[in-house]
């Protein structure tokens, strides 16, 4: 007879093996739930930046989309637009590191660190 084999039960650790998961599905399930609600969360959040001494205020949403933009009048200057363009491209580039930045942070708190590249974190 195999090793581990009782005519009446089968195999005899089967039923541990079986139970284990179980017990992993479910955390499975629970992970992905807190997932989903940590994400939601995020999206509802805002991240606001803003560059050139409060010039320009840029301010993205979790879902990272640009949701406010402000321009302070004296920043405007029709001699020097390049100079707006980067402001505002830093402040809007800076809002949105931040929001990567919490939503990195916030999954990486549900997952113990495990890199998850399909989900995108």
């Amino acid at each position: 007879m195999a090793k581990g084999y009782s005519a009446r039960g089968g195999f005899t650790g089967s039923a541990g093996m079986m139970r284990q998961q179980q017990q992993m599905q479910q955390k499975i399930l629970k992970m992905q739930q807190d997932m989903a609600k940590a994400q939601e969360e995020m999206e509802s959040r805002t991240f606001t930046s803003s560059v050139g001494g409060g010039a320009v205020q840029a301010t993205v949403s979790g879902k990272k989309e640009l949701t406010a933009l402000v321009i302070q009048p004296d920043a405007v200057d029709a001699q020097d637009v390049e100079m707006l363009q980067d402001l505002i491209l830093s402040a809007v580039n800076e809002a949105l590191r931040q929001a990567d930045e919490a939503m990195n942070s916030s999954m990486s708190a549900l997952t113990g660190g495990l890199n998850l590249p399909g989900l995108g974190f």
